[in-house]
């Protein structure tokens, strides 16, 4: 009896001891909220940073409110079934994080500017912390990246919200790799590589840092827990990405 008795606590060391380090990390976790549009959506933007950001000291848990084309305004009047603010105000978000219509800053800024401050406003009265979503020139258009960073910086300077530089990380890939495709075939969307450095983007400035590996491929479970492909990149394109996301940021 004595026997079996040590036998089961040396198991049972055994089972502590195995257990992998990471279990004792603590792990800090942030939950933000994506208020936007298909620039959210498009190659499942907030899946990916839950993926990236999973085995990193802070986790990221994102989640959206979002559709096609929808500018600020349209959030802020809960038209075509946003419901942006009660998530807001009824959630308990850490971040959330707000995007325009991608015109918007270059043919309505004064719209993203009154609609950035309410919203701000809105998300610094829960406790929460507002951050913009600083876009990129569509693909024939590069003409335009500084207007659109101009607009942003603007809202950011009157609102004191922090700006994550995509759009800027975006006009550096497009000069130094102009081969690499960061949109998709509509010359507006981002390409699965494009969503990827806007991913890196967020994660960058939220966290100060980025992940320490990557995969080659990010599978997610859908709501059946079957599991599918997010995107599949090759070492050098995420590499490029990170060093564009921490060359941009450094200047910052």
């Amino acid at each position: 009896m004595m026997f079996r008795k040590g036998l089961w606590v040396g198991y049972l060391l055994l089972l502590v001891f195995s257990v992998p380090a990471r279990a004792n990390e603590k792990q800090d976790t942030l939950r933000v909220l994506f208020v936007g549009n298909s620039y959210v959506y498009y190659n499942n933007l907030a899946q990916l940073i839950n993926l990236l950001t999973d085995s990193m000291p802070t986790r990221l848990i994102c989640t959206k409110s979002t559709v096609g084309a929808a500018h600020l305004g349209e959030h802020w009047r809960g038209l075509r079934g946003l419901r942006s603010k009660t998530l807001i105000t009824e959630k308990k978000y850490d971040i959330v994080v707000i995007q325009d219509n991608s015109m918007w800053p270059l043919e309505h800024k004064d719209s993203l500017l009154f609609y950035g401050k309410l919203f701000t406003d809105l998300i610094r009265s829960t406790g929460a912390r507002p951050y913009l979503y600083s876009t990129w020139a569509r693909q024939k258009t590069p003409e335009t990246q500084t207007a659109i960073t101009a607009a942003y910086a603007e809202l950011a300077t009157a609102t004191g919200a922090t700006r994550v530089p995509v759009g800027d990380a975006w006009e550096l890939a497009r000069q130094q790799k102009p081969e690499m495709v960061l949109f998709h075939s509509d010359g507006s969307h981002p390409s699965p590589l494009g969503t990827f450095l806007i991913a890196l983007s967020f994660i960058k400035k939220i966290t100060g840092t980025l992940p320490a590996r990557y995969r080659q491929v990010y599978n997610y479970p859908d709501k059946d827990g079957e599991s599918f492909r997010l995107m599949q990149l090759t070492e050098e394109e995420m590499k490029l990405c990170a060093g564009f996301a921490e060359q941009v940021q450094s200047k910052q």
